[in-house]
């Protein structure tokens, strides 16, 4: 297999507390994970049973709800910005190194401006002063993660976390990590089918985070992309067992009982190291 760790975002979805959720995927042989961050929060309690089970800690999900104030400022702003340094802060108290971001939420609109990138120097000031790495993903609105991507060139705070299923939906398969993958960070690795709607208007109902290889991914070309990005961190999942409004595809792991879902998604997760080792391998690098 290949050697790197295997992560898996907690959610929800998966029907445990969240402090049993990493014990139960270490049982299992996921080797890290990641969580979200709110006010709420308990991550010096997630930290101290990583440190028990021997865990790694990947990184932790900036809340993204309110991204576009950052490009269409309101009074909601400045709190906005204040939950992202709170975040960032709980990394570094934690020995997180890593926080991923989304650029903006929305679809409507397209129009990123030097103020709203110049608005995210407050976070990643602070990133910089607390030794916080900030992964930009891939989402909707691909403008604005390119518009940070090069107000931000050359930052070694700022880089990218490359969601495979959002490419697919939202980004309309254009090669992320052909754009970004010399500032890879990390990744969110999960399946869909695509955009749907003929008429080809992107929803946030396409974005499944199925399990790999129930969707429509090429994964070995995903693999070979990855592999070209040189990228030598952990591979990580981001799935849910949930179906989207009016969607059935994540049904059948509804179904499941949570233990037996996580399993099946480890063996998906060793598949997809497997393969990424194999072509490794066949391509003598």
């Amino acid at each position: 297999m290949y050697k790197t760790k295997l992560c898996l975002g907690l959610s929800s979805s998966f029907s445990l507390p969240y402090e049993q959720q990493i014990r139960t995927l270490r049982q299992i042989g996921f080797e890290g994970f990641f969580t979200g961050w709110s006010r709420e929060a308990d991550i010096a309690c997630y930290r101290r049973i990583a440190k028990e089970e021997g865990m790694l800690y990947q990184s932790i999900h900036a809340p993204y709800t309110r991204m576009n104030l950052l490009w269409e400022p309101s009074e909601e702003t400045a709190d906005m910005l204040a939950e992202l340094i709170e975040c960032l802060r709980a990394c570094a108290e934690n020995d997180v190194p890593l926080m991923v971001a989304h650029p903006y939420i929305g679809f409507e609109r397209h129009d990123p401006t030097p103020e709203g990138a110049a608005r995210f120097e407050t976070v990643v000031r602070e990133a910089q002063r607390l030794g916080v790495k900030i992964a930009l993903e891939n989402t909707e609105g691909q403008e604005y993660l390119a518009t940070l991507m090069a107000h931000f060139r050359g930052e070694k705070a700022v880089g990218f976390c490359w969601d495979s299923g959002h490419e697919m939906c939202y980004n309309r398969s254009e090669d992320m990590l052909a754009l970004y993958g010399d500032r890879l960070l990390g990744s969110h690795l999960n399946d869909n089918l695509g955009v749907r709607d003929y008429t080809g208007k992107i929803t946030y109902l396409d974005d499944l985070h199925l399990l790999p290889f129930d969707g429509a991914a090429n994964w070995e070309d995903n693999m070979c992309r990855l592999n070209r990005a040189h990228f030598d961190g952990p591979l990580t999942f981001e799935l849910t067992t949930l179906s989207k409004r009016g969607r059935h595809e994540n049904d059948a792991y509804a179904r499941m009982d949570s233990v037996e879902y996580l399993t099946l998604a480890y063996a998906r997760a060793c598949r997809l190291a497997m393969l990424r080792q194999r072509l490794l391998t066949n391509s003598g690098e």
